[in-house]
Parts: structure tokens; C-alpha cells; sequence
């Protein structure tokens, strides 16, 4: 027998990454400090918040976006534009770097999983997000025109936008598959 599934259960089963379809509507700066503030609440070790965020809101999109394309070789600037100006709004996650592994990994772990709050919470009032890894978040001049120091790094932008068409969902692999229980 299953059991019904909790609002939090269902929220996280019906999360999809928005890539594409964003509508042409303002991301409020309120919105994302709320959904922030809520999402802060993550695991971090020794309560040390390796995070920080940078959010391009909609009113500045256009002209981050021509910054960011004179970042990429001539021949890619038209492609990238197009690329980076379907989103409404942008939020780029910056974690602190440890030199030790331990505390590298554990920052990493404690970013990712605020950002995974943030996505759930986003989802609920109807933001799509997705979380992209680019090779721009490792390319100088983008760190430089973010303003992103030594000892630090760009972890994903979060492209932003309400949107009206749901992805539909995709399988997963069943648990039993990825699941060992230890037995002595």
C-alpha cells in the first residue's frame, strides 16, 4: 500500500528545470531575497554559509548580457547572446574555496543544497529555474566582470523566469537499482 504523499514529497517529484519558454515578465528582487532567505536554511557545516549571490534582475538582463558576450570569442558572441538572453533574470552562486578537501567538499555540499531549496521553493510559487554549470563560470574575464575574488568560485547561474508550459516529467531510476543495504 502507498502511502499519500506529503506537499513537500510532491513538490520535490513534480520539479522540473526550466531551460526554455520563459515568459516575458519581471523576476521581483523581492521575490528572490524571500526565496533566499527561506533557502539559507541548509545544511552547512559548522554553520559557516560558504555563499554568496550576485542576481541580474530583469531591468539590467540586457546590458549584463552584452558584458557577458564580449567575454567569448567573436565567432560564439551571437550564439551566446541569443542563448543568454532567454532567461528574465539571472542568479549567479558563489561559493568561499577551502584549500582543505573536507571543507572544499562540505562548502560544495552546503551551496548545493541551498540551491536545491532554493529550486524547490522557487517551483512552488511558480519561478522556473535551472541550475547551469557553463564553461563561462570558469572563464576570467567573466569571473572579473562579476567581480568573483581568489578563493572563491562561480558554482552555476541560475537562469530565472516564470513560465507557462511544464516540462513533462522524465523516469528515474528506481531506487531498489541504486540502493545496497549493508548486512553483516
Amino acid at each position: 500500500m502507498e502511502q499519500t504523499k506529503t506537499d513537500l514529497a510532491k513538490i520535490i517529484r513534480e520539479r522540473r528545470s526550466i531551460k526554455s519558454g520563459y515568459l516575458d515578465k519581471e523576476v521581483p528582487t523581492e521575490l528572490i531575497k524571500e526565496l533566499l532567505d527561506d533557502a539559507r536554511w541548509a545544511p552547512t557545516h559548522g554553520l559557516r554559509e560558504p555563499w554568496r549571490f550576485i542576481y541580474i534582475p530583469t531591468h539590467e538582463k540586457d546590458e549584463f548580457v552584452e558584458s557577458l558576450v564580449q567575454t567569448f570569442p567573436r565567432e560564439m558572441q551571437e550564439n551566446r547572446r541569443n542563448y543568454f538572453s532567454q532567461p528574465a533574470a539571472f542568479l549567479i552562486a558563489v561559493m568561499e574555496e577551502d584549500p582543505r578537501q573536507k571543507q572544499w567538499e562540505e562548502n560544495f555540499g552546503a551551496i548545493s543544497s541551498m540551491l536545491q531549496n532554493f529550486q524547490l521553493l522557487a517551483w512552488e510559487r511558480q519561478l522556473g529555474v535551472c541550475w547551469k554549470t557553463n564553461p563561462q563560470i570558469h572563464e576570467p574575464k567573466v569571473r572579473e566582470l562579476l567581480d568573483v575574488k581568489p578563493g572563491e568560485k562561480i558554482v552555476g547561474f541560475i537562469h530565472m523566469g516564470f513560465f507557462d508550459q511544464q516540462p513533462k516529467q522524465k523516469s528515474r531510476t528506481p531506487i531498489e537499482n541504486k540502493l545496497t543495504v549493508y548486512k553483516n
